[in-house]
């Protein structure tokens, strides 16, 4: 088996894409119409989902550090980089408690995010 794609709830397609595509850089796909609004968008040959639709989970009271939380881990090419656009963009994030080149962020909706430095697996 091979994970195909993640769905993310947003609650505001735009907002997410400004985070998404913009700041980490993931090229938007083509999506069908589905009867709502929402997203795709690539990640290697695999995709992330993100689906504007009511949210049956809580965005508040949810850890600190998304380590401890669920979150969707993603390898990027230059982890200094994201961290500098992340810092201009007012973004928080957490280094990783592992020890490896890893940090953990929030998307505007609360989803956490882990993103690990290539080769650092």
């Amino acid at each position: 088996m091979q994970i195909h794609h993640v769905s993310l709830i947003v609650a505001d397609t735009g907002r997410a894409l400004a985070f998404y595509r913009d700041l980490l850089g993931l090229p938007q796909a083509e999506r069908p119409d589905l009867g709502f609004h929402g997203a795709w968008l690539a990640v290697g040959d695999r995709q992330i989902h993100l689906l504007e639709l009511p949210n049956p989970d809580a965005v508040t009271g949810r850890p600190e550090h998304g380590g401890r939380d669920r979150h969707l881990a993603l390898v990027c090419d230059d982890l200094d980089a994201l961290i500098a656009r992340f810092e201009a963009a007012g973004i928080r994030y957490t280094r990783s408690r592992s020890g490896r080149p890893a940090i953990f962020c929030r998307d505007p909706d609360g989803n956490a995010i882990e993103l690990i430095a290539a080769g650092r697996r």
